[in-house]
């Protein structure tokens, strides 16, 4: 089979443009997207309604009043949990599978939400924030993952990036929910209480829908290895045989849901033809053969360094600084903030909804790079502002100046650095490793936001906000460089086929890459 006649990629697309798909084409996938998804919408509701919970858990507890580390050890710890989540996601998802990981994170997220909205002290809150974040920790590798591998390859960047559409979904109906439980007595503890809902109902909406097709062919695989996972509801004594046929009947059903006869036909060939292949391959995969292997190391450097960048560049920073930035342009209401926080986090939302149209038009690559630039332009203008503005100019050109570019970040943040990381990491590692990458990488965002969070406020009082702003554009042109060097274009290639880009990348072997993001770039 060429490359071109892979079911999925653009060459085979264009000689059966019947076959092609649509986001909206298929009800089915875009429901499984979206019901996954409500682990992204858990990450972001999580990120965002701590900020007001803490105003009344303050006025609860006069101990975390008085301590601003305890104040910071309430808010961080979910980042700590979401880290532990996501490194040990990834290991999860690759031995009992994306359904069940998805169902554990669920399950931690819950007794989370409950544990919090309970507590007594401040000390029983912090255990609910620890497991809260380690359920949004395992949801952020799995959701991404769980998607991809159930979308056809045209329309995979935007079904992926519909995650984090949830995201910041998420986000604003945190801030709307803080708004809405102000005058309720226990404000706190229903603005983190209600956060178990969705988890909830995620859940038992899971219950009703399948394993990733892809990952029950990784399955077979290991069965015909001799290495039956221990979950498995098979008797070690029955014949492998019997379950590798079990194993391809429910993934083709999963299929057959997905694909018309046809191209069904030609998906379940290809992913037949990878597991022979995969036979011929080591044994499981561990986390130091990531390191080991040159061309998983090339793309776990570049889904990382996505990850990364993504915080670097300073986009929790920027929404933090938002109410600051309306002050400079002379508005100085409590009550104005929070509306501005709901306008932010609904531009974050509406850019999204753009990117989920251009990652698969445009490309991922082309996004990342010219939301990079608008980025920069966005961070130098903020920091001109901060430059100029006086005591004196509060109400004058200069903050104003600060809006323009606030509301310019965002605009162009959101659609490109906003889901291209998550998209990237989700498509470019190899079947056996994509758990592992996926949950590294997640592990490389949180650990960057920790950091970004725990120095941003120290830097600009010793250095100045507007010097701070410059930084962030140095390391977003940084960025720059370091996709047009070490990302591919993956938009509308298969697994196999970017699988093959990172061996021409690492060992320059003759598997025919130029050809293959010539079609990527020129399909639309």
């Amino acid at each position: 089979m060429t490359l071109e006649s892979l079911p999925g990629s653009s060459g085979y697309l264009d000689l059966f443009p019947e076959r092609r798909m649509s986001y909206f084409s298929n009800p089915y996938v875009l429901g499984l997207t979206v019901i996954a998804g409500i682990g992204g919408l858990l990450f972001g509701y999580d990120t965002g309604v701590i900020s007001g919970a803490l105003l009344y858990i303050k006025d609860d507890f006069e101990i975390v009043r008085q301590s601003s580390f305890l104040q910071e050890t309430i808010v961080s710890m979910a980042l700590v949990g979401a880290m532990i989540g996501a490194a040990s996601g990834g290991w999860i998802n690759d031995a009992y599978g994306r359904k069940k990981a998805t169902l554990l994170a669920d399950v931690v997220f819950t007794a989370g939400a409950i544990v919090m909205a309970a507590a007594p002290d401040p000390y029983v809150l912090i255990l609910g924030r620890l497991l809260v974040g380690l359920g949004v920790g395992t949801a952020s590798v799995t959701a991404p993952v769980y998607i991809a591998e159930a979308s056809p390859s045209e329309v995979r960047g935007g079904l992926v990036s519909t995650n984090v559409l949830m995201i910041t979904g998420g986000q604003f109906l945190s801030y709307l929910v803080n708004l809405a439980f102000t005058q309720v007595r226990g404000t706190w503890r229903w603005m983190l209480g209600v956060s178990a809902v969705p988890a909830v109902i995620q859940f038992f909406l899971m219950l009703c829908l399948p394993e990733s097709p892809r990952w029950l062919f990784m399955k077979v695989r290991v069965v015909l290895r001799g290495n039956i996972f221990v979950d498995s509801v098979y008797s070690f004594n029955e014949p492998p045989h019997h379950i590798v046929q079990n194993e391809k009947d429910k993934a083709i059903a999963v299929l057959s849901k997905i694909y018309d006869i046809a191209r069904l036909e030609d998906e379940v060939d290809h992913l037949s033809a990878a597991l022979e292949e995969e036979q011929q391959r080591k044994h499981t995969v561990r986390y130091l053969d990531v390191f080991r292997t040159k061309e998983i190391r090339l793309a776990f450097l570049a889904g990382a360094g996505l990850q990364a960048f993504q915080q670097f560049t300073g986009i929790n920073t920027v929404m933090y600084y938002s109410p600051t930035i309306v002050q400079m342009a002379g508005f100085n209401s409590n009550q104005l903030a929070l509306l501005l926080s709901l306008i932010v986090a609904a531009m974050n939302a509406g850019g999204t909804v753009v990117g989920i149209y251009l990652i698969d038009h445009f490309g991922r690559k082309k996004l990342a790079l010219s939301s990079l630039s608008g980025v920069i332009v966005s961070l130098v203008i903020l920091a001109g502002a901060f430059f100029a503005e006086t005591p004196g100019s509060s109400n004058g050109i200069y903050g104003w100046l600060a809006v323009i570019g606030l509301a310019l970040y965002i605009a162009f943040f959101a659609p490109g650095m906003g889901p291209v990381p998550w998209t990237v990491n989700s498509e470019i590692y190899p079947e056996q490793y994509r758990g592992i990458c996926g949950g590294m990488s997640a592990t490389v965002n949180w650990i960057s936001n920790l950091i970004v969070a725990q120095t941003f406020l120290t830097i600009a009082e010793a250095l100045g906000t507007g010097v701070t702003f410059l930084i962030l554009a140095g390391i977003a042109l940084l960025a720059v460089v370091f996709v047009i060097v070490y990302v591919p274009e993956t938009k509308g290639l298969t697994f196999v086929e970017v699988e093959r880009i990172w061996k021409e990348r690492a060992w320059g072997s003759s598997y025919n890459t130029e050809s293959l993001l010539e079609h990527g770039n020129e399909s639309t």
